[in-house]
């Protein structure tokens, strides 16, 4: 076949890489390979050649297998900007479309240089077929994997990562200028000033730490705070305990709010929904997961003031530190999200996988806009649903304990999950790409 073969260390590569392997290519198709052993189904590179001859792509990518599993990967969308997005390690390009694409590259870098590429790209086919063999050599967890973004030692990856998505969005006509936001919606009357909103489901191990944390802050006069805690239909004795809580604590009794939830569907994003729509609510919302804790007795102080700050984000996100069970802290420790900025953070958060946490709402915005009734990716969505129109404050201080243990939701995926949630979060990106198109 007429197929030029290179091979790149990774999706992480600068454009000088992406450049030469251009300059090189003399055949109708380029194949690229991100991994230095692959080997082939029969006719398996030849099949990719078909279907691009078929679709006209631009770029065709297949599932495979790796370490002898199957992986399957996932349909690009145009949401799908997220720079680890994983296409595989054997990207079979359209030669004379390579060539073209790589013309227009005016910026040089030193890591984005693929990602900058594929942005460019018009079609990128995925072939829903096992063509190949490859070795994967990280076998971390996905929980484990989860935040490597945030690695304080990828930090100038990241930086030219948002810098190469900002540009893309330029391009396309979806970039966000600064400070161009509505004014939120007037507040009306509130019982409290905060409400800390813990949704459950079979939390009997960790629910009665979350909700002493929540009880045990302290807010300053006129501020008054309450907790809200939504249980999803529990069958592990997470309810007894919760209603356990709610009579040891006597001194709380006007603070501790438990709901019920009926038998209908929920999830996370539906228990949110039924808290915050609650007449006992208060004027902002702060997250709190049931497995988790808050740092300190200030926690939720913190979010007010930066509520009442002069800016009157609609949102604002704390800073939290990774730990086991124990509140040992874990690697890679505290995850501030410093590369946020007031002038852009917007724009790169449809490129990075999350905003951060913990998470407070204006509660009048949030009552606008709800939570998808989803359990997974409901949080980002209404970041970035937010992030288009109304600013978003920061707190750079840990605020949080994310605390990590074998029952979190995100802790070992298999592929098909991973698949799953990956893919609705690219759902997530590409409605919000077409409302910033408009």
């Amino acid at each position: 076949m007429n197929i030029s073969i290179f091979q790149l260390p990774g999706r992480v590569c600068s454009t000088a890489a992406i450049r030469e392997i251009a300059a090189k290519a003399e055949t109708p198709y380029t194949l690229i390979c991100l991994k230095p052993h692959i080997e082939w189904v029969y006719l398996g590179l030849e099949r990719m050649v078909q279907v691009m001859e078929m679709t006209g792509a631009t770029m065709v990518y297949a599932d495979h297998f790796a370490n002898g599993q199957q992986c399957p990967v996932i349909d690009y969308q145009i949401g799908a900007l997220r720079d680890d997005f994983d296409f595989g390690s054997a990207l079979l390009w359209d030669t004379a479309k390579l060539k073209a694409l790589v013309a227009q590259m005016d910026t040089d870098y030193a890591f984005a240089g693929l990602y900058d590429l594929r942005l460019r790209a018009e079609r990128l086919e995925h072939v829903p077929e096992f063509l190949y063999y490859e070795i994967e050599e990280d076998t971390r967890k996905s929980g484990e994997k989860l935040f490597d973004y945030v690695d304080p030692r990828n930090r100038q990856v990241q930086v030219e990562m948002e810098a190469c998505v900002t540009a893309h969005l330029k391009r396309i006509g979806a970039y966000l200028k600064p400070g161009d936001y509505k004014p939120l919606p007037e507040a009306g009357e509130f019982p409290v000033t905060a409400s800390v909103i813990i949704p459950c489901k079979n939390r009997a191990r960790t629910i009665a730490d979350a909700i002493r944390s929540a009880l045990a802050q302290k807010v300053r006069a006129p501020y008054s705070f309450n907790v809200i805690v939504v249980d999803d239909n529990s069958t592990d004795g997470t309810a007894e305990i919760i209603k356990k809580l709610s009579v040891e604590c006597l001194e709380f009794r006007d603070k501790l709010i438990y709901i019920a939830q009926d038998k209908t569907w929920h999830a996370i994003g539906g228990n949110w929904n039924v808290a915050i729509h609650d007449p006992r609510c208060g004027k902002y919302a702060i997250q709190l997961d049931s497995d988790d804790t808050y740092f300190d007795e200030t926690t939720v102080q913190k979010f007010i003031d930066a509520f009442e700050a002069g800016s009157k984000p609609g949102m604002v996100i704390g800073t939290y530190q990774l730990t086991n069970m124990a509140g040992e802290t874990l690697p890679p420790g505290v995850i501030d999200h410093r590369e946020w900025t007031d002038d852009n953070g917007r724009n790169n958060a449809l490129r990075i996988n999350g905003l951060g946490a913990p998470r407070g709402f204006y509660v009048p915005l949030l009552r606008d806009i709800n939570y998808p009734t989803t359990k997974y990716g409901e949080d980002y969505a209404v970041g970035l649903r937010i992030s288009r129109e109304w600013p978003i404050g920061r707190i750079y201080d840990v605020v949080y304990n994310c605390r990590r243990w074998e029952d979190n939701s995100d802790a070992n995926c298999d592929v098909v999950a991973m698949n799953r949630n990956n893919w609705y979060k690219d759902r997530l990106r590409t409605w919000e790409l077409l409302a910033r198109l408009k």
